[in-house]
């Protein structure tokens, strides 16, 4: 069924409003309990099978240990899943803990996968966005250009608030739409051994107001009239010149840093900042802000080829103490960079959602941001936006020398490179009635092959959202088919049409898989799942967990992830592990955009070399197929 045909439907029951304003970019009308009814008709995430994990577990292992590691974890395994066994406990526990919650999984997932996660969330935890290029160079353009987009942020807001937002559906399914309604008015909160996460979005009287940060300073700008209307285009401009005016000296303390450090350092010196009630109350305006929006300063100039790149560590993590890593509180989770030079973007912190509805946000914005502005403004004097003060005792000011050469050293170990694919984009898979998204997935595995003649445990993010509260599981790329295929592409001896046949296995296998695993049947969350319970019964940890399989299987030198847009953008993130790499792609129709990323401490990874392979594998895929006459389909 169609978006406007379940919309018709649904009003039909509620009549509110006649199916027709849907037809409006945003419907004004409000649709109160549209989004309640729908997230009730969602099923819930289901259990699988505790023995078709196990088989899966064991076919998964295939391709990345050795023999003698695999005939160990068989036993392991038959031991676990044995009748009356330790298996069969655990999965009735969580088969128990799934009939009295929504989702067994997403509070688990929320808690182990970010809030008890220790490493900075720079680099390690949130993604980015790089937008195409803008076409200022000037603070007009920049103050401008923030303007239209506070206003296209403020545009999706109602659209949210009005319950308005178009469902979305995967193979006929709706999603989950619970992240929409996370990501603004809310902020994650340091803790010292564990973090938290604020929304403040249902709240009695909820936030009306935007952070502003400019020169490390920090603003409150309201954005809503006293009538609840939000504040036009002309009206953000004025407000945005007075921040920009008012925020002209570039030796103010970076207190913004701070949110960069390692966790627990992060929480003591949280701690320790608000126990100053002017402190306490600037943090609070910061992580009650709808969202935040960074003015940059210019970063250095570099060729047009390295630009991508250069935009790509400036939305991570600004380029180090000396550019704009200041300018940023990553806690918030969603800030949109607007630099000077026409560099855009987006970082979000990663607790509360995932790449697709921040990608939808960023579509609606820019798409609002082309559009001539219609509105003149009535010219009413706006009050001065409120500049957040800070008392930086000198503890404080250690902590942000701390703050800032930590900042600097993930700076230096960030090996990052972001390229337009130009051969080709999703028409040709699809030309030979592959999935665009498996046939990247393969490449990638004949890229990491040919460096390193081995396959590596790969992470795919694959999208739960079909049930109710669903966040990810994983699709693992690294099969045995996959393994066949890369391993057969570079032998001489080998015909074309075995190595096609075997290509086409691989995609087919990867498909399948990710059909799997956005059922709700993938292996990696239930095994994660067993493993927690086992811990709730504070029972001992099953041998299989303790197993060298197992820390090899979750050892992903390649994590990577599909986040399509109809934005000419590019997603990235860091990698998970000290040798592996990050790599994330926007498939568009005839090119593909690709970010990957490295760590330069680590002697045997290297970003340009991964890119590289990565080109040729791809080309290299096209080629065989093209040359070998049976393929086509």
């Amino acid at each position: 069924m169609t978006v406007l045909g379940f919309l018709a439907r649904t009003l039909g029951k509620t009549s509110m409003v006649k199916p027709s304003s849907l037809l409006k970019p945003v419907a004004l009308t409000r649709i109160p309990g549209r989004y309640l009814a729908h997230q009730e008709s969602l099923p819930k995430l289901p259990v699988p099978p505790l023995k078709q994990t196990c088989d899966c577990y064991l076919a998964a292992l295939e391709p990345i240990v050795d023999s003698e590691m695999l005939k160990n974890t068989q036993e392991l395994v038959k031991e676990f899943q044995a009748q009356g066994g330790v298996g069969e406990r655990l999965q009735k526990g969580l088969e128990h803990r799934s009939r009295k919650t929504d989702n067994w999984l997403s509070d688990w997932w929320l808690q182990t996968a970010y809030l008890d996660y220790r490493l900075p969330v720079v680099v390690h935890s949130s993604p980015g966005v790089v937008l195409p290029r803008l076409e200022f160079s000037d603070r007009q353009g920049q103050i401008r250009y923030a303007a239209k987009l506070i206003a296209g942020v403020l545009d999706f807001k109602s659209m949210i608030d009005n319950e308005t937002l178009p469902m979305e559906y995967l193979g006929g399914k709706m999603l989950c739409m619970n992240q929409y309604y996370q990501v603004l008015c809310s902020c994650r909160i340091p803790g010292i051994k564990s973090d938290s996460v604020v929304n403040y979005a249902l709240n009695k009287r909820p936030p009306s107001h935007i952070t502003v940060v400019h020169n490390y300073q920090f603003f409150v700008l309201d954005v809503y009239n006293s009538d609840g209307t939000t504040l036009t285009v002309d009206q953000l401009y004025i407000q945005l010149e007075k921040i920009w005016n008012s925020s002209l000296q570039t030796n103010k303390e970076p207190i913004g840093i701070l949110t960069s450090n390692h966790r627990n350092s992060w929480g003591k010196a949280y701690a320790n900042l608000i126990k100053d009630k002017t402190n306490k109350e600037s943090v609070r305006s910061i992580q009650k802000s709808i969202f935040t929006v960074c003015l940059d300063a210019p970063m250095p100039r570099v060729s047009d080829e390295m630009y991508r790149t250069r935009a790509a560590v400036q939305m991570l993590h600004g380029g180090g103490s000396r550019w704009n890593s200041g300018n940023r509180w990553f806690d918030k989770t969603l800030q949109f960079i607007i630099g000077e030079d026409g560099t855009c973007g987006v970082i979000y912190e990663h607790a509360p959602a995932e790449g697709p509805p921040i990608v939808a946000l960023i579509d609606h914005v820019v798409e609002y941001t082309k559009k001539s502005e219609m509105v003149r403004t009535p010219m009413v004097p706006l009050p001065m936006p409120k500049k957040l003060r800070f008392n930086i005792t000198p503890e404080i000011k250690r902590d942000i020398e701390e703050a800032k050469q930590n900042m600097n050293i993930m700076v230096h170990d960030l090996d990052m490179k972001v390229i337009v694919f130009p051969h080709f984009g999703k028409n040709v898979p699809k030309s030979y009635k592959m999935s665009p998204d498996a046939f990247i997935q393969v490449a990638l595995q004949l890229a990491y092959y040919r460096t390193y003649k081995r396959c590596c445990a790969t992470y795919e993010s694959a999208s739960l959202r079909m049930f109710k509260l669903g966040r990810t599981d994983t699709i693992r790329s690294a099969t045995s088919d996959s393994a066949n295929f890369v391993k057969t592409m570079d032998d001489p001896i080998k015909q074309n049409i075995e190595k096609v046949a075997l290509l086409e296995k691989a995609v087919k296998a990867h498909r399948a898989y990710t059909d799997m695993a956005i059922r709700g049947q993938a292996i990696d969350r239930h095994l994660l799942g067993l493993k927690l319970q086992a811990i709730e019964d504070l029972s001992a940890l099953p041998d299989i967990f303790m197993d060298t399989s197992y820390a090899v299987a979750n050892h992903y030198n390649l994590s990577t992830s599909q986040v399509p847009a109809k934005t000419d953008c590019v997603m990235c993130f860091g990698p998970v592990v000290p040798d592996g790499y990050g790599v994330c792609y926007n498939p568009m129709e005839e090119h593909i955009n690709f970010a990957v990323s490295a760590f330069n401490s680590c002697a045997d990874t290297n970003a340009a070399r991964m890119v590289q392979a990565l080109e040729d594998a791809l080309v290299d895929m096209k080629t065989l197929l093209d040359q070998t006459p049976k393929a086509k389909l």
